[in-house]
């Protein structure tokens, strides 16, 4: 027997209905929907799922986002589509199983002992022989009970009173193999039914039928109305639930694409204690959580240690444990003025918690975001290299502690405060600043790294402003402060001015004096120059850019390399004076032009050069903390678990059959012979021919009719 790719022919009814029924139920639709549903399932794991729309759009530009927005591609295995066709596979296979059970159960029972001797003849694996000495009732029964011990299913027929008179032994062995279509067809049914029953099918079937809409303000889970809310009896679902240390919750929430579902819990997670261990790469390597669960309805507790892979199981819901993140820890704060005139300010906030802020002109709200105890990060060749004192500045960004290339050199460079401050259009850019100040180069000072970005899909770039003596941003913001100051701007070049010209060389002076002032002007960003002959307007707003601007637009070409260098070196000796004198503003003693000096005065220039694209009024750095914990649990009640599982031993055990096990009928057919005695003739057929059973009928052969010699056509 053999599986027929039609369907269901039905005799009544319209054609549509007839058509729809017979594709339905073909094993050809079967196939389709699976090769759609292998498509979806390859969409789903090459594109990020459930990831926000800004990312799509940054990714993919508008039109795609949201085509893919439109198809569901960001949630593949919970789209309806997906489902839809989930729900045809399982009722077009379990029709494909009901059309064909039937008879590969016939076929089973069925021994097909009435075949004709003239047929046996046609086989390929024949052969006959004389069985001398032997009547043939008890040759026949001989053949049986041999048959029979070696595992087959043995029928014995007796034909008389027609042309043929003598007795058939039919055999038969291998029927699994036809079992085992019977069990992969099935477990297809049992796999889809358990993915319908653990996917978000009954859950939107609430949502359509049960009064329940999808939640999409913000707010307290405690003020989320009733109907946003799933109840306990619901019988499948899978959401998230973030615990805190010391805290406990009872409501899991459930992402539904454009907003959330909240599902109440029979228990409550209670979060004792959260252990977390690291790599040395600053990957975390163990997190386990100890907590207590407390039955809503009972009051009985129950305690329990949850691990990645090893998950805690109470009134049928299964708990995983995720992920980790903050709880809410304690954090202290200092705000840096980044624009002269600026003053400092402290304030304290719990991550996850925000707090409005203005700079004097504009509201901003700042949004406490991440705290970073550990960073770990890669400093490979970063060190007497010689590289760009920049190379981590606005420019670029820090790495990760990913390996980038062989060279590897890990270290922990301390506590990072990450947050966001969105302005009143609710526009919002990510800022991530480290606590202490970090050496990036062994002939550099250390530096503390101000990180910015405008999406969440960008990496980091730093602002790296200089540690002072004393571990302290206030050398730099004394500089800045300084250089804002148009008094101490004209003190400063009169030094320089002094130090390097003879005062009695009167014009050179003033030519200088002028010079380096412009120059001095241009760097601090008080200084504009006018638009040119040709309409072009200059845009820096200050630091290194605006010099190499003014060098663009009103030198000549010829003379613009000379006239860089000598304005760099202008500008860095006119910092060098205004920085001692920030120095003396603040009760501290001059720096020697040494290389110590010479170092840190080169990356605080850098760094006030950069400061001008600094989008943010302020710099918030880290001053003390109070780490908080928090556990991030997988909640889910699968009844579909164990069908699932069901399905897969049973694809296993059917693939198997189908593959491995062959099954194989076999016919003698014995008569009276002329000369008295018995004639034989032997015949096999297999599903699946090879040199197995080749030789088990040349096992047979010798086993049950002596020297039978075979038919030359089909000698093993």
């Amino acid at each position: 027997m053999t599986a027929s790719t039609h369907g269901l022919r039905l005799r009544s009814g319209s054609h549509a209905l007839r058509a729809g029924v017979e594709l339905l139920s073909s094993m050809r639709f079967a196939i389709a929907l699976l090769t759609v549903i292998c498509i979806a399932s390859v969409i789903g794991t090459v594109l990020k799922q459930n990831e926000p729309l800004g990312n799509y759009i940054n990714q993919f530009g508008p039109f795609w986002a949201q085509v893919f927005l439109a198809a569901s591609l960001d949630a593949v295995y919970s789209a309806w589509w997906f489902l839809l066709i989930l729900a045809f596979l399982v009722v077009s296979t379990s029709l494909c199983i009901a059309r064909n059970t039937p008879r590969i159960l016939a076929d089973l029972r069925s021994f097909k002992e009435n075949i004709r001797v003239q047929g046996l003849r046609a086989f390929g694996l024949r052969a006959e022989a004389p069985l001398d000495g032997e009547a043939p009732e008890a040759a026949a029964r001989r053949i049986g009970r041999q048959l029979a011990g070696g595992g087959w299913k043995v029928k014995l027929q007796h034909r008389e009173g027609g042309p043929e008179n003598g007795w058939m032994v039919a055999a038969r062995a291998g029927g699994a193999n036809k079992w085992g279509y019977i069990a992969a067809h099935g477990a297809i049914v049992l796999i889809c039914l358990g993915g319908l029953l653990d996917g978000d099918l009954i859950v939107r079937a609430q949502t359509w039928f049960n009064g329940k809409s999808i939640y999409h303000g913000g707010g307290l889970i405690a003020d989320v109305p009733a109907q946003h809310r799933l109840a306990v009896s619901n019988p499948t679902f899978r959401g998230n639930v973030l615990v805190p240390e010391g805290g406990q919750s009872s409501v899991a929430i459930l992402n539904q694409g454009s907003g959330v579902l909240l599902q109440e819990l029979p228990f409550a997670i209670e979060l004792k204690k959260f252990i977390v261990d690291y790599y040395s790469t600053g990957m975390p390597k163990l997190f386990a959580s100890e907590v207590v669960l407390h039955d809503l309805a009972t009051g009985e507790s129950k305690e329990a240690r949850i691990e990645v892979n090893h998950p805690a199981s109470w009134k049928g819901v299964q708990i995983y444990q995720s992920s980790f993140d903050d709880g809410g820890s304690r954090v202290k704060l200092q705000a840096m003025p980044m624009t002269a005139g600026g003053r400092r300010f402290e304030l304290e906030g719990n991550v996850g918690g925000s707090t409005a802020l203005s700079d004097g002109q504009d509201k901003l709200t700042l949004e406490y975001t991440a705290l970073r105890v550990i960073n770990v990060e890669n400093f490979a060749g970063t060190q007497g290299s010689g590289a760009d004192v920049r190379r981590v500045d606005l420019q670029s960004h820090l790495g990760s502690a990913a390996t980038a290339g062989k060279s590897r050199e890990l270290r922990n460079i301390g506590p990072s405060i990450g947050y966001k401050l969105r302005d009143a259009s609710g526009q919002a850019r990510e800022f991530q600043n480290y606590m202490v100040p970090v050496a990036m180069d062994e002939d550099g000072p250390p530096v503390f790294l101000l990180g910015v970005r405008e999406q969440p899909d960008q990496p980091f770039r730093y602002l790296r402003v200089p540690a002072d003596e004393q571990g302290a941003m206030d050398g730099y913001l004394h500089l800045r402060d300084a250089l804002a100051d148009e008094g101490l701007r004209r003190q400063a070049v009169g030094r320089y001015v002094a130090r390097v010209l003879d005062p009695a060389r009167t014009e050179q002076v003033e030519q200088l004096r002028a010079s380096a002032t412009r120059a001095l002007g241009l760097f601090a960003g008080v200084e504009r120059m006018k638009p040119v002959a040709d309409g072009v307007r200059p845009r820096s707003a200050g630091g290194w850019q605006a010099i190499a601007e003014f060098i663009d637009l009103q030198v000549p070409e010829a003379e613009r390399e000379r006239a860089g260098q000598v304005l760099v070196r202008v500008v860095n000796e006119v910092l060098f004076e205004l920085l001692n004198l920030s120095r003396e503003r603040a009760g501290q003693a001059p720096l020697p032009m040494d290389g110590k000096s010479q170092a840190w005065l080169t990356q605080a220039v850098l760094s006030l050069s950069d400061a001008h694209f600094y989008p943010a009024p302020m710099a918030l750095m880290l001053t003390d903390f109070t780490q908080v914990q928090a556990s991030v649990f997988q909640v889910a009640r699968a009844p579909g678990r164990n069908v699932v599982y069901l399905g897969c031993a049973l694809l296993i055990v059917g693939i198997f059959a189908m593959l491995y096990v062959r099954e194989r009928r076999l016919w003698v057919w014995v008569a009276p012979a002329a000369g008295g005695g018995s004639s034989a003739v032997m015949a096999l057929s297999s599903n699946r021919r090879n040199q197995d059973t080749d030789r088990e009928f040349a096992h047979l052969r010798s086993r049950l009719l002596g020297r039978a010699e075979p038919t030359k056509d089909n000698e093993p």
